[in-house]
């Protein structure tokens, strides 16, 4: 089988290499990559480039999650095309092989596959990769819940059906979610698994979700989010991660990034969801351009995970 790989990127030149390491690696050597840039000032493009990767360009102030991907789909050469992350890096080399494998079901629209975190991932951020990804795959997935840091579609699909460039987020779901209501699935490959490196402040947490909440509720409209519900899930979280902690004797190490992440990624929420204005410049530089912005337990596989030279754990 073969692929495209499209790649989203603005100033990764600290993670994008050991992508491509990744890339390299992989049982699958028949691919198509495309680096698509929302205006990088770093060496991004120039090791994109010189590891054999077409370049899409894309405005800053034109930037979208939606707008991005769309870019990227029309430059990929291949139906099955695979999305990923500039700051991701495959496990095992069979990682693509595995990615792709559910395609064989002519009714699968998309797959996506596992995420872990580094030894520097925030303790909760850790929990819900566990909560999101778990161990076994579903090959008809009931909802539509995704992720584009570690994906693939049908580009025939999305010649049907392009990415909403409205969107400040989670246009994966919305792009399942239409995919779903047209009879076609959804699928988790859990051994298509990628390390995905998080390097974020609280206000960061903040607007991250902050956006997914916007784009949650216009693609639910239906949905609620109330103050109740901040303070529900807060809680909630934060004694669960607190007692997971403490399950391993590390409760004083992440006892405050508990609190504040929990509390970050859920008042974002709130907020994302009372927010009824145009997503003007001012939001978007906000949302996609940072200030400033230049483990688990091993698994029974047959399958040697990639040895990188410098692996950021």
């Amino acid at each position: 089988m073969k692929c495209s790989i499209v790649i989203r990127a603005y100033n990764e030149a600290g993670h994008i290499a050991r992508l491509f390491d990744g890339i390299s690696s992989q049982t699958i050597s028949d691919r198509d990559v495309i680096l698509v840039d929302s205006g990088s000032t770093d060496a991004t493009v120039q090791i994109a480039r010189s590891r054999g990767a077409r370049i899409v360009q894309i405005p800053p102030e034109e930037f979208s999650f939606g707008r991005s991907l769309n870019r990227g789909m029309q430059a990929a050469r291949n139906e099955h095309v695979v999305i990923a992350s500039a700051h991701v890096r495959p496990v095992y080399p069979d990682w693509l092989e595995c990615l792709l494998r559910p395609f064989a079901d002519e009714q699968v629209a998309l797959v996506y596959g596992r995420q872990r975190g580094t030894s520097s991932s925030r303790f909760s951020e850790h929990q819900i990769f566990r909560q999101w990804f778990p161990d076994a795959d579903v090959l008809n997935q009931a909802s539509p819940f995704c992720n584009n840091a570690n994906a693939a579609i049908r580009r025939s699909l999305w010649e049907r059906q392009a990415y909403d460039e409205a969107l400040t987020g989670l246009e994966d779901v919305a792009w399942a979610k239409w995919a779903q209501a047209q009879g076609y699935r959804v699928a988790y490959a859990a051994r298509a698994e990628i390390i995905h490196v998080h390097e974020e402040t609280p206000h960061r947490v903040y607007e991250r979700y902050r956006r997914e909440g916007m784009a949650f509720k216009r693609i639910f409209p239906e949905s609620h989010f109330s103050v109740y519900d901040f303070a529900r899930l807060a809680i909630a979280n934060i004694t669960t991660d607190l007692r997971e902690a403490s399950r391993q004797a590390m409760v004083w190490r992440h006892a405050g990034s508990i609190f504040w992440f929990r509390t970050m990624q859920f008042w974002g929420t709130y907020q994302g969801y009372r927010h009824s204005g145009p997503v003007t410049q001012a939001l978007r530089q906000t949302f996609y351009y940072p200030p400033g912005s230049s483990e688990r337990e091993a698994r029974d596989r047959d399958v040697s995970p990639i040895r990188y030279d410098d692996p950021e754990e």
